[in-house]
């Protein structure tokens, strides 16, 4: 399929499919600790005043909730109540309002929903957790036509004065389908009311005979578990980690490992075969398992689900309503944007490439518009391109990217293009040079001398009168290494059809006014022979007509490299692929009542299901990213080779990676423990703002439930999660010597600090200004297509003519450039249901009202920084986020509305 079908197609067709398989988990009306005015929440705290009144005003229907005499309560018993909120979806299709119906009439005959209340304690006598009745929901056949998205039922219960506190709630699902259940709320017992946050599908019994279980919102260490739970809570693990055998179906809730063997499609040919990613080959972190059949060409190889089909995720993984909303209406503009670009090229081979930077600009002004006598006779061939053109206009304009709206020709400059190492969508590779030349770590025996080409004399004049070593020692010098990295695939890259890429190096001068200047680009391919010329070639800022256009396709290349490594090491491996064992793990080993998997949740949140996505459409064999990017079809395996050479989870939290990269050095007397190099490097100063406040927000929570070291040691469930994700989620790696330790109560705070930086902060920065800082083209080519031609080859001569047209038929064609404008458009968007750091959509989320107060006070610490982070943008002196033409740096603000913004932090990775 044609890249830019998928997010056209796919992304439509799935909009119907994709919203019945999911839920609306975020509630709009739910609660962010920003919102609770200073005071920590007390609703969860023990209290005699019953509740069920408070409950039923949350549903949203004129209709009144089911009231139901109570029975009179024996002295000896206790009459409670629990109040269950469903949540219905916006949009239900004819044959599922059928469906609903005829639940409703099952319902009033006896096919019920039941809930069965668990006690903390156990009966003395049999040894089993106390339990209550089986009691059905009332009023599900009288609200069947009740239109409001969140409907409250009730259930009546009569227990022993001895019951003790409920701790679970068992639901068996009788009906024919799924339902959501929001929360649960018990009431009427002494020990005040019980809360119970679900946010879970419930299935049908004849899918799953099983009860589902709910446990309450206390947060209990292994340890301290009520003994009425503890079998409770195993057997709920065990369900967890399924029985790793058989085909995952959607209704699944099972998590398991596997490697990446589903990225190709060895039965439609040889051009479609894709390595596995994962072993001692190509090392790489474990994914979802799926367990489909294996291909009938290779048994290695997991046959694939191509999308719209829905691929396996735990169901309560699955996107919500509104983040499908998001996904159709950015499917009904990419199903546009790439439709006008195929069909003029398809008619016309002539427009494929731009003829001049006006047409780059005419995609934001008016659209793809066609010539003349094309138009003409494309109407007489597709009547139908008529009426998309005319009723469609607005839709096939691209938003303008931020990039260009402040200065449509800083792109051009060359301190911009410095500016965008320290404040663009790529603001982590970095680093300060601390040896001249550079020197490449590859094998000299395969790719030649190791030593940059780069000289003194290229650079001494940019060095405002100092000498190499002075610069050095003064931390003055800088530089973008993407030698390594690329090297090893130049061959086979440069012989793809229309990919042409270095091994680049570019060296930057830290001015006085704290700005980078570029002073030196050396690009490098394979040495063809001993003392190759070509193999190293070093471009210094143009003094003529000429290398001013050298000078610029040197730049872009650098882009190109820039672009690949963002999008294959630093956002989709660090960000997204790492991160999944550590949540696959979570949800296998620690209990849903366990402190540390409350913490996490809110950061796990549809990271594993745009995982899933991403293995159909993104990283796929022919998808978006390989048909992106230079590296084509070797992108992966670039992936991989990164993952093994340069990965260490002990060095992905912002302080040490700014250490690591010399951009920074420790020092007690800072804010932060850090000074750093740069002063004004926005990404590393807001971004320290932000680690610091999850930093504190972690220390206080783990102190709050592990008061000594000995605590976090013997935490089985916290222990098997780290091991486990450790051990069986990165298994290439995991005798690596710098895994961190999980020893002490500081171990655990450093550990959690690091995965919520990465699930929230770190993946913000890398992922939300891809549009407005990439989609305009020039600015940033993902691809290049011809390489720097030298003095006596044809191509020179054709520069030298006509450099504007040499230089745009260097970059993508028409076709690539809307099919990536496309995809990142919609990579950028933030849904409206989005989960910002420091908010949670359910302020019942835990009972514990110390770790109230630290969300709370978190929270704060959040809008301290944003403010301070817009004190930032409008101070001139900081040169890199303030100025004429200048972008502010706001990847890093915290908060957001919906769609393209160029901000915002959500607490997980959501796309």
């Amino acid at each position: 399929m044609p890249p830019m079908e998928l997010l056209g197609r796919s992304f439509l067709q799935a909009a119907g499919s994709a919203s019945t398989a999911a839920h609306r988990g975020g509630r709009e009306r739910g609660l962010c600790f920003a919102s609770l005015g200073g005071r920590p929440s007390r609703r969860t705290v023990r209290s005699k005043a019953p509740v069920g009144a408070l409950a039923e005003r949350v549903v949203l229907t004129s209709a009144p909730a089911e009231r139901v005499a109570r029975p009179e309560a024996h002295p000896q018993s206790v009459a409670a109540r629990a109040v269950v909120t469903v949540r219905r979806k916006r949009k239900v299709e004819v044959k599922e309002q059928v469906a609903e119906q005829m639940d409703a009439y099952a319902d009033r005959v006896g096919r019920s929903v039941l809930l069965e209340l668990i006690s903390t304690e156990t009966d003395p006598r049999k040894g089993d957790p106390k339990k209550s009745n089986k009691s059905g929901l009332v009023g599900w056949f009288e609200k069947r036509d009740v239109k409001a998205e969140l409907v409250v039922y009730t259930a009546e219960f009569t227990v022993d004065a001895a019951f003790g506190e409920p701790g679970a709630v068992t639901v068996l699902n009788r009906h024919q389908r799924e339902f959501f259940i929001e929360s649960i709320l018990v009431e009427g017992f002494p020990s005040g009311p019980a809360h119970f946050t679900c946010n879970s599908w419930v299935q049908p019994s004849r899918i799953d005979p099983a009860p589902r279980v709910f446990f309450t919102n206390k947060p209990y260490l292994p340890s301290q578990t009520p003994p009425g739970l503890r079998d409770v809570r195993r057997r709920e693990l065990k369900e967890l980690r399924g029985s790793g055998t058989g085909v995952r179906k959607t209704t699944d809730r099972a998590y398991d490992y596997d490697v990446y063997n589903d990225l190709g499609n060895p039965d439609k040919g040889a051009g479609f075969e894709r390595p596995v990613l994962g072993g001692d080959k190509l090392p790489y972190p474990r994914r979802m398992r799926t367990a489909r059949p294996s291909t009938v060409t290779d048994e290695g190889a997991e046959s694939r689900v191509e999308y719209p089909e829905p691929i396996y995720v735990s169901r309560d993984e699955e996107f919500e309503e509104g983040k499908n909303e998001m996904l159709s209406e950015g499917a009904i503009k990419a199903l546009l944007h790439n439709f006008m670009p195929l069909l003029v090229s398809s008619v016309s081979p002539d427009s494929r490439d731009f003829a001049g930077f006006h047409d780059v600009d005419n995609l934001f002004k008016e659209g793809l518009r066609l010539k003349q006598a094309l138009h003409d006779q494309l109407f007489q061939k597709i009547p139908f391109v008529r009426k998309i053109q005319e009723n469609s206009e607005g839709l096939l304009r691209y938003d303008t990217p931020d990039i260009i709206k402040k200065d449509k020709f800083a792109w051009l400059r060359d301190d911009e293009f410095a500016r965008q190492a320290l404040a663009g969508i790529n603001p982590v590779n970095i680093e300060r040079l601390q040896v001249f030349p550079p020197v490449s770590k590859l094998d000299p025996a395969v790719y030649g001398p190791p030593e940059s080409a780069i000289t003194e004399e290229h650079i001494i004049g940019n060095l405002d009168g100092m000498s190499v070593q002075q610069a050095l020692e003064e931390n003055k010098l800088y530089m973008l290494d993407y030698h390594d990295i690329f090297m090893p695939f130049l061959d086979r890259i440069n012989s793809l059809d229309g990919r042409k890429a270095y091994g680049t190096r570019t060296l930057f001068f830290l001015t006085a006014g704290g700005t980078l200047k570029p002073i030196a680009i050396e690009l490098c391919l394979p040495p063809m022979t001993d003392d190759c010329k070509r193999a190293k070639r070093v471009f210094t800022p143009p003094a003529d007509a000429t290398s001013i256009w050298l000078w610029q396709l040197a730049k872009a290349h650098v882009c190109s490299n820039d672009a690949g490594v963002h999008q294959l090491i630093n956002h989709w491996l660090r960000t997204h692929a790492c991160m999944e064992p550590f949540i696959i793990a979570a949800h296998r080993q620690m209990s849903a009542m366990h402190p540390i998997f409350k913490l996490l949740k809110p950061h796990m949140r549809y990271t594993l299901k745009i995982n899933a996505l991403a293995r159909q459409i993104l990283i796929n064999g022919d998808g978006v990213i390989e048909s992106g990017f230079t590296p084509g079809r070797y992108c992966m395996e670039m992936s991989s080779f990164a993952y093994d050479n340069l990965w260490r989870l002990d060095q992905e939290g912002l302080p040490a990676d700014l250490i690591r990269r010399g951009m920074a050095v420790e020092d007690a007397s800072q804010p932060h423990g850090l000074r750093l190099l740069i002063e004004d490097y926005p990404y590393a100063t807001d971004g320290l703002l932000l680690w610091s406040a999850i930093a504190r927000w972690c220390q206080a929570y783990v102190a709050a439930y592990y008061p000594s070291d000995e605590a976090v040691q013997d935490d089985y469930e916290l222990q098997s999660w780290y091991t486990e994700a450790v051990q069986v989620g990165h298994p290439d790696k995991c005798d690596a010597p710098w895994w961190p330790r999980l020893t002490t109560a500081g171990d655990l705070a450093s550990l959690l600090t690091t995965l919520v930086w990465l699930c929230s902060a770190q993946h913000a920065a890398l992922n939300f200004g891809q549009y407005p800082l990439g989609g305009y083209i020039p600015n940033r080519p993902p691809l290049m297509r011809r390489l720097v031609p030298a003095e006596g080859d044809p191509e020179y001569e054709h520069l030298v003519a006509d450099p504007h047209r040499f230089y745009l038929s260097a970059l993508p064609s028409l076709t690539q450039t809307t099919t990536f404008m496309t995809v990142i458009d919609t990579l950028s968007t933030h849904s409206a249901d989005e989960q910002y750091l420091g908010e949670r959509s359910n302020e019942e989320w835990t009972a514990d009202p110390a770790a109230l107060a630290a969300a709370q006070e978190f929270a704060a610490e959040v809008r301290r920084a944003e403010e301070e982070i817009e004190r930032r943008n409008a101070d001139p002196a900081r040169r890199n986020r303030c100025g004429a033409g200048v972008l502010p740096y706001e990847l890093m603000a915290p908060s957001s509305g919906p769609g393209i913004t160029c901000r915002g932090v959500p607490n997980s990775v959501t796309i």
